[in-house]
Order: C-alpha cells, then sequence, then structure tokens
C-alpha cells in the first residue's frame, strides 16, 4: 500500500518526467519544419533578408546567414533534411523510453540515470562538433542550455526515487 508520502514522490516524478517528455516531443516535432520555423523567427526578431548597411546584431547576421544555407539546401538536397527527419525521430523514440520510469519510476530509474549521462554528453558534442562545424560560441551555450535544463528534472527524478527506495 503507497503511504502519503510515497504518493507525494510519485506525483512529483511523474510531473517532471511528463514536462521532460513533452519537451522531448517538441523538440522532435520541431525538427521537422526548420525553414519555415527560422522564417518565423526571423520575422519576429525582425531580421531583414539583407544586411543593412550600418549593421545589426550579431545574432540577426547568425540568422539570415542559417536561414540562407538552409534555404538553399533545400532547394538544392532535399535529402540532406533527411537526417534532420532523423533526429526528431530519435527525439520522439527517446521521449518513449521515459513511458517505463513514468509507469514504475523505482524499476525503471535506470532509464533516468541513462538520460541524464545524454544530457551531459550534450555539453562536450555542442563544444567539440560546434567548434569544428564554425558554430558561434554564444549559439553553443545555447545548445548545452538544453542539456543542463534537460538534466534538471531527471535529476530531480532520480533524487525522489532514491527517496522512495529508503521508504520500502
Amino acid at each position: 500500500m503507497v503511504n502519503p508520502t510515497q504518493s507525494v514522490l510519485l506525483r512529483r516524478i511523474r510531473i517532471w518526467l511528463a514536462l521532460f517528455i513533452v519537451g522531448l516531443v517538441l523538440s522532435g516535432l520541431t525538427a521537422f519544419p526548420l525553414e519555415r520555423e527560422l522564417v518565423l523567427l526571423n520575422h519576429l526578431l525582425g531580421v531583414a533578408a539583407i544586411a543593412p548597411v550600418g549593421g545589426e546584431p550579431v545574432l540577426h547576421t547568425w540568422l539570415r546567414r542559417v536561414l540562407e544555407a538552409l534555404a538553399t539546401t533545400n532547394r538544392n538536397y532535399p535529402f540532406l533534411a533527411y537526417g534532420t527527419d532523423w533526429l526528431a525521430f530519435g527525439h520522439l523514440v527517446i521521449a518513449m523510453a521515459f513511458i517505463g520510469p513514468l509507469r514504475d519510476p523505482v524499476r525503471n530509474q535506470w532509464v533516468l540515470t541513462f538520460g541524464v549521462i545524454a544530457c551531459a554528453g550534450v555539453i562536450p558534442l555542442a563544444l567539440i562538433a560546434g567548434q569544428v562545424r564554425g558554430i558561434p560560441l554564444y549559439w553553443r551555450m545555447i545548445d548545452m542550455s538544453f542539456g543542463v535544463f534537460g538534466a534538471i528534472p531527471l535529476l530531480l527524478c532520480l533524487h525522489y526515487v532514491r527517496r522512495l527506495e529508503r521508504m520500502d
């Protein structure tokens, strides 16, 4: 029988995991329409189609360059987008893996540990591959934040799971 404290811990675990799963699903779904999203982002941030003579924020220059590269690639080599389709699929599949801990967090805590390790792996990937690919440091910092912010709910869940284990 589950006591009230266990019930509270289970509810907290499930709320944090649900938020984590939603984040993974949204990350996956947004990897499909990249060009449309960049057009919208550029519009919302007021990025001019052509660089203004007087200069502009470095972020605007970067976003215009990324949109131009993506649009050119999609127009001339649309099959390359298949790679981001697989990225999206990977996010959706990983999200499904967290259904196990959602149902039985103690038995499936290894998935939480796997998730924390994956989140930690985002940092060296962004630092190394981002440098090799010419991604500006400020953008790599944004990418690394996904690993940091993704690890927080998983670490909280692991903490709650360990408390649950001690109660049994």
